[in-house]
């Protein structure tokens, strides 16, 4: 009544992907009994990219975010199940779960999101998708590998809906990356030698030097 216009509804985004991430080809060793269970822990994003605006850069370190466009949920969240899908896939594990999870596992995968923005400061604009992942022995909690993925794909329109095509064909093709990635690092991984406490049995120089006393005390 004030002569005030509405403001448009937000519009609301998703991370889904522009198709199944294609399978890996493992080798028959990976394939077999042998190969390992890997938990998935819940990606960590980097400050400013841990909620559900959608991030643009119209010049260097300076982020900004569309008023009315957001995501329908964070991108760590939303790439979470993505992941775990795309490892399934490499046919490279005995089984993939997503943390938390009470199923005992061999490997863990960390997981950084480091940006996932639309850039405007080159023409045409083109979203950027970025991830660092560490391949953790859960045993020894040792760093196995660790590689840092980075996509640019062009949006064929400079709005938001142009950086979210862009942005998914961007994660789509990080994942396919990742998942190779993983299953390498799982082909040339090996599990510990089980310990004398692992399969219950006593050490053998306990055992030799025990006769020995008791033949020592008889005498």
């Amino acid at each position: 009544m004030l002569g005030g216009t509405e403001e448009p509804p937000p519009a609301f985004y998703s991370l889904s992907g522009v198709g199944p991430v294609p399978p890996v080809t493992a080798s028959p060793a990976v394939r077999s009994n042998r190969a390992p269970t890997l938990v998935v822990n819940p990606p960590r994003a980097a400050p400013g990219f841990d909620s559900q605006h959608i991030i643009y850069v119209r010049e260097p370190y300076r982020l900004a975010y569309f008023a009315h466009s957001e995501w329908i949920d964070t991108p760590a969240r939303m790439i979470a199940p993505r992941i775990v899908a795309a490892l399934e896939g490499t046919g490279a594990f005995h089984a993939v779960v997503l943390a938390p999870s009470v199923a005992a596992s061999s490997l863990r995968l960390d997981v950084d999101i480091i940006r996932l923005q639309h850039e405007f400061d080159h023409s045409p604009s083109r979203a950027r998708f970025t991830l660092r992942a560490y391949l953790v022995d859960s045993d020894s909690r040792q760093v196995l590998a660790w590689r840092e993925f980075d996509e640019a794909v062009v949006a064929v329109e400079d709005n938001p809906y142009g950086g979210v095509m862009a942005a998914n064909s961007a994660v789509q093709q990080v994942l396919q990356r990742l998942a190779n990635f993983c299953a390498d690092a799982a082909g040339n991984w090996q599990p510990a030698p089980e310990t004398s406490q692992q399969t219950g049995e006593a050490p053998k120089r306990g055992k030799s030097k025990g006769r020995q006393e008791k033949r020592t005390s008889q005498g």
